[in-house]
């Protein structure tokens, strides 16, 4: 599937400030960019580093009064849509070195206050089928509502809420999955359903020795995602994160099939 992605951000800057950019879509074997641009009006220009799990990449840029960035790709995307329904839960030891810290506690995801909710709610599912009920209880829970989280809001704190955005709706499954034992990630990404169009985020979980998208908003899905980053919260994929104070302007993303 071919999905066409436009974004285009506008900030100002109350004083020099260096800020993380992380936008462009991630070339993977499930994915690949067949025409990509960048461009930013920075004094600095801008340095790529890798993202999270060598996944996608980041941008450095120093901004001293305003920031004006679009970055424009079309991506064909080839990642399966793959049934959860079934798939096994990975031992503890047979998990890679480089997934097990998905299951740890992280700066937006406390699996330790799921540890009761979890197995009462769920009873005996597991694996697959474990995540597919709790991202559809979440969807079915929870209420869509971008006034009642901000950037500070835990997965513990929406739980309670039963509301948030797209971010709220991955952090709530991912601590429900690693308070089971299955690790969990959020992924940042370019959908075509997401409505409204902005950076959209989902959860991947680790099932039989491989990662699977599943998105508890029902707004994307595994065929459709374009995805930047990886990590284990929202901390680490944040499309901007600045090292100053810096005020929107103008704010714009659009992903759409290619025709």
């Amino acid at each position: 599937m071919l999905i066409s992605i436009r974004s285009h951000l506008v900030y100002t800057a109350k004083q020099p400030c260096d800020l993380l950019l992380q936008i462009e879509a991630a070339e993977t074997p499930a994915q690949r960019c067949e025409r990509a641009s960048f461009a930013v009006v920075s004094d600095a220009g801008s340095q790529p580093i890798a993202g999270e799990e060598n996944i996608g990449q980041r941008r450095w840029t120093r901004v001293s009064d305003v920031f004006d960035c679009t970055y424009e790709a079309e991506v064909h995307v080839e990642r399966p849509a793959v049934g959860l329904q079934g798939l096994e839960t990975t031992p503890f030891a047979a998990l890679p070195s480089d997934v097990t810290k998905f299951l740890m506690p992280s700066r937006y995801c406390h699996p330790e206050d799921f540890l009761a909710f979890v197995p009462q709610q769920f009873g005996k599912l597991k694996g697959g089928t474990l995540v597919e009920a709790m991202s559809a209880w979440i969807n079915e829970h929870f209420t869509y509502d971008s006034a009642i989280s901000h950037g500070a809001t835990n997965a513990s704190e929406s739980f309670r809420d039963r509301a948030g955005v797209c971010r709220d709706y991955a952090h709530v499954l991912i601590a429900m999955a690693r308070s089971v034992g299955i690790p969990a990630r959020i992924v940042s990404a370019y959908g075509p359903d997401v409505s409204p169009q902005d950076f959209h985020a989902l959860a991947e979980v680790f099932l039989e020795g491989a990662w699977h998208m599943v998105d508890a908003t029902g707004m994307s899905d595994a065929p459709s995602t374009v995805q930047i980053g990886v990590g284990r919260d929202a901390a680490d994929v944040s499309f901007m994160t600045s090292y100053g104070w810096m005020t929107l302007k103008k704010q714009s993303v659009l992903a759409e099939r290619a025709t």
